[in-house]
């Protein structure tokens, strides 16, 4: 089969969605421990949702997340990518573009989030034209945090808000911002 791919990186591939993804995406999304920071695990069935909405976006804005694997072996870790948020309600900081992530257990610790994350902020800046990106997560979510901070973003104390798809009193309804900015992204490169 041939791999439509979008970027690359010295360890990985970051390639549009394939059928044999179903299956490696879909355990990802029921692990208990990757899901953690998210309301639930996913069934497979909203598994194969995301992805559909994934290429869609992929098709309507050029850009969305995407499955990252590593070169040499083709293994499939999971995706990273950047993503125009379509909630029932807007966020207190739309129109925006976030860049997020969700990977194996097996890939934590390598920097794989990062590499990839880079990667697709160059994309955005530079090919997408972007001047701002964003990114999101719980306050417990210190391992992301930690890749939005490796990656040069910022976070905007000001921004915190509460999640528009989440009921108010939901235990994870609290999400931190971080920010970057073409002009801050474009000072990190020198």
């Amino acid at each position: 089969m041939t791999k439509t791919v979008f970027l690359e990186t010295d360890r990985l591939l970051l390639r549009a969605w394939q059928e044999d993804d179903v299956e490696p995406f879909a355990a990802l999304c029921a692990d208990p421990e990757v899901m953690r920071h998210f309301p639930e695990p996913l069934t497979r069935e909203k598994s194969e949702q995301l992805i559909a909405r994934a290429k869609e976006k992929q098709e309507k804005d050029g850009f969305s997340i995407a499955p990252v694997e590593i070169r040499k072996t083709g293994e499939f870790l999971g995706f990273v990518g950047l993503n125009v948020p379509t909630y029932a309600a807007p966020l207190p900081f739309d129109p925006c573009v976030e860049i997020g992530w969700r990977l194996s257990k097996s890939s934590w610790g390598k920097g794989y989030a990062s590499e990839a994350a880079r990667a697709w902020l160059r994309f955005g800046f530079e090919t997408v034209g972007l001047e701002e990106i964003v990114a999101f997560t719980i306050p417990a979510n210190l391992p992301s945090q930690k890749v939005m901070e490796r990656i040069g973003m910022t976070r905007d104390f000001d921004g915190d808000f509460r999640h528009p798809s989440l009921p108010q009193d939901h235990p994870i309804s609290e999400h931190v911002l971080y920010r970057l900015s073409k002009t801050n992204w474009l000072a990190q490169q020198v």
